[in-house]
């Protein structure tokens, strides 16, 4: 048995303050002026965004929305707002582009392990395709080994490319399942993803209490109750 918990691939940003001179040529910070105090996180924004390319529809539409709600698009703290829309969406909805042969990169091994691997505790964050609003959580697989597995950092890649993307909790899941049961030929693959969703709790029911869990199996994991109890039992370890 092999178990991985709590798998993160994502940098958490930094929080320290620093003291330099900034000079931006589009002045995103300021023109020779000291800058006291300043996240390192706005640092990064300016400097990796400058010249960082993004989808002027995206942002053309977004100007078009603040004006909608009754807002100044032209207003100091609204004026870069459409652009940065437009490179957030690049990110967030990055798993459209990811190209799986790519991911995988020939990380499938010849093994004579034959028990249950799980990965369990992979964060995701994803946007609700009926109101793009972000849903969150984690999700946990398994899979027994049909003398292949899997390089341990493709399993998080995988469900990040299928959470970058306008989703749905549940077919998220089926997705997760039968592209590692494609990529891989095992005996079987079992994926359960906890979700709290923001669309029904900023929005419409408001019940911040309320998280979804979908699961799905293929092949010995269908079948055998003993195996989907082993790995179940995993996940309240």
């Amino acid at each position: 048995m092999i178990v991985y918990r709590g798998v993160r691939f994502e940098a958490a940003e930094e929080s320290e303050t620093i003291t330099t001179n900034i000079t931006s040529s589009k002045g995103y910070l300021t023109m020779n002026t000291p800058i006291e105090t300043i996240r390192f996180a706005e640092l990064l924004e300016a400097e990796e965004t400058r010249n960082k390319p993004y989808n002027g529809q995206i942002a053309y539409l977004t100007r078009d929305l603040l004006a909608a709600i009754g807002e100044d698009p032209d207003r100091e703290g609204l004026q870069r707002t459409p652009e940065r829309v437009a490179r957030m969406y690049e990110e967030l909805l990055a798993g459209y582009k990811t190209d799986l042969t790519a991911l995988v990169n020939g990380a499938v091994f010849s093994s004579e392990y034959t028990d249950m691997v799980v990965v369990r505790d992979i964060e995701f964050h994803s946007l609700c395709e009926h109101h793009m609003l972000p849903f969150t959580g984690k999700a946990h697989v398994a899979y027994i080994p049909d003398g292949k597995i899997i390089g341990l950092s493709k399993i998080p890649r995988i469900v990040e490319m299928f959470a970058r993307r306008l989703q749905v909790q549940e077919r998220m899941t089926g997705q997760i399942a039968r592209t590692l049961q494609e990529v891989l030929q095992p005996k079987g693959v079992a994926v359960v993803v906890e979700g709290i969703h923001m669309c029904a709790m900023m929005r419409g029911v408001k019940k911040s209490e309320a998280s979804m869990v979908t699961s799905f199996m293929t092949g010995v994991f269908e079948n055998d109750e003993s195996l989907r109890k082993e790995f179940l039992a995993h996940l309240t370890r």
